[in-house]
């Protein structure tokens, strides 16, 4: 076998196995270089940037990309849509794995990431943004915890906890949406006290409601293209159900984007009409606007329309990973490249390698994770003791 190393029938050293080990190598060592050495050996970071991608992208693009959570838990258990029910416990375990990987990407960015719980228990800081936010991310993420926790009660056997774990499913979805709806928009209105930094065409008194519409269509794309990415993966451990009804949820979720993203495009033309920007949009910046509003809104709403018109799955599944790539686009805008837009090039924020090198490192981490997981757990599949039941 030409050097491969054989496990039973199974090949270690495949070509996925190879690059996740090279990633994980060089995160550890970044991470090393990043808490012995400083913020200032690893990153780019200045007074006038204090935030970088580490913010931008594994913060605001995690908790945005994290949505499908509370967005599938809705649907299913609020609203009633019942033939989604499958897709609730992958889209559940991709929110917990994204916020959970938010905190811990979260201790890179800080200079003294052991005092993070430190606002809980020292002084609450009621009438801080910022502490609302942290306090709902940590409220979510133990919710999203308990929503996960069946799948892992029902791998190890545990009945009784598994059922108390059930009973407590639309109690944890109503809570889950009412946080994800505070921390979402919280998000947007940290910056609202920036507006001389953020370029006004970005910037709006509105950033709340932009940040928390853009989080659901955010969450109904990233469910379609993980279940892509899923049926392409772990086909092996998928159901019948999960087979057969894949394509009726990516054409129902493919209708909800494309009208959640009518409503968002219009909304935001609002904001740019609110604040008369208009003459930006001929500058370079309001070029590079327009990409985001018609090549991340427009299109995807388009796209999303034509492929539930004619049932182009296809079409549907390239529009929801097109639209994910709108998302991270828009956050990285906000946080990063329409940020500090008036300073000189010199001082403007680029990121360092090492920064790059961890963010694809928690990705990768996340990745892992999850396959861990769903070829363990009954994720992608009913377990067999519990057919029939409320999961």
């Amino acid at each position: 076998m030409s050097g491969e190393i054989i496990t039973g029938k199974k090949t270690v050293m495949t070509p996925f196995n190879v690059i996740a080990g090279m990633v994980v190598l060089m995160g550890l060592i970044i991470t090393a270089i990043r808490f012995t050495k400083g913020l200032g050996a690893a990153t780019n970071l200045s007074d006038y940037n204090p935030w970088g991608i580490w913010i931008g992208f594994d913060l605001l693009v995690g908790v945005a990309l994290a949505a499908g959570g509370y967005v599938t838990s809705a649907a299913v258990y609020i609203f009633g849509m019942k033939k989604y029910h499958f897709a609730v416990r992958p889209a559940v375990l991709t929110g917990f794995l994204g916020y959970l990987f938010v905190v811990v990407a979260l201790h890179y960015d800080l200079g003294r990431p052991w005092r993070l719980a430190y606002p809980f228990i020292v002084g609450w800081g009621t009438t801080s943004l910022l502490f609302e936010v942290g306090l709902c991310v940590a409220l979510y993420l133990t919710v999203l915890f308990l929503e996960f926790s069946p799948a892992p009660l029902e791998w190890l056997g545990f009945k009784k906890t598994r059922y108390l774990a059930v009973r407590l499913t639309m109690v944890l979805t109503i809570f889950g949406v009412v946080l994800s709806t505070l921390h979402q928009s919280s998000l947007g209105a940290l910056f609202l006290i920036a507006p001389s930094k953020l370029h006004p065409l970005w910037y709006s008194p509105y950033l709340p409601v932009f940040f928390f519409v853009s989080s659901i269509i955010a969450g109904l794309s990233m469910v379609m293209f993980e279940g892509m990415l899923s049926h392409r993966a772990f086909h092996d451990k998928m159901d019948e159900e999960h087979l057969s009804e894949s394509d009726s949820l990516t054409l129902g979720f493919g209708k909800a984007a494309s009208l959640v993203l009518a409503g968002y495009f219009t909304i935001k033309i609002i904001g740019v009409a609110a604040g008369n920007h208009w003459n930006l949009l001929t500058t370079p910046y309001g070029i590079w606007f327009l990409v985001e509003m018609i090549g991340f809104i427009a299109l995807p709403c388009f796209l999303y329309a034509v492929g539930v018109r004619d049932k182009n799955l296809m079409l549907i599944r390239f529009t929801a990973a097109w639209t994910v790539l709108g998302i991270v686009i828009n956050r990285l805008n906000i946080s990063v490249i329409a940020f500090n837009w008036h300073l000189p090039a010199s001082d403007r924020y680029f990121p360092h390698w090492m920064e790059i090198g961890i963010s694809v490192f928690i990705v990768m981490l996340i990745i892992l994770f999850y396959r861990f997981i769903v070829t363990r757990m009954p994720i992608l599949y009913e377990h067999p003791d519990y057919k029939g039941e409320e999961q």
